[in-house]
């Protein structure tokens, strides 16, 4: 009888861990990975990329530029209609930068002198999953 009790217990620790990495496995499928500007990569004609997109919380923006040209800064609606990064604000500068989205607009810019002016700045707003 005891022996029966255990394999019990031992099955609904089984059966928990599987609804578990079931949950686990369905968040991460329903986010999803874009490229910024697709195969022109982060640039000053990336600005209208955006549009006719759908963006979800949790997915994943793909920056690629040249690091040594450009940047990418995470700002607020204020920094992008400025083209100004405040301090403190996250500056990202791999050149291969990933970015998950918060819910809501996501304002980016590139604050190398000249390029958000140029038109190097996108909006991106993730709706709820």
């Amino acid at each position: 009888m005891a022996a029966r009790g255990i394999a019990g217990g031992n099955m609904a620790v089984v059966v928990g861990v599987l609804l578990v990495c079931a949950f686990l496995h369905a968040g991460v499928a329903e986010s999803a990975e874009f490229t910024v500007g697709d195969g022109g990569g982060w640039s000053v004609s990336a600005g209208s990329w955006p549009n006719g997109k759908r963006f979800k919380g949790r997915d994943v923006l793909v920056f690629n530029y040249d690091p040594t040209a450009h940047d990418v800064v995470a700002v607020s609606a204020e920094g992008y209609r400025a083209c100004a990064a405040p301090s403190g604000a996250k500056v990202y500068k791999s050149g291969a930068d990933r970015v998950t989205l918060a819910l809501g607009p996501n304002y980016f810019i590139s604050s190398v002198p000249g390029d958000c002016q140029a038109g190097m700045k996108i909006t991106v707003t993730a709706a709820k999953q």
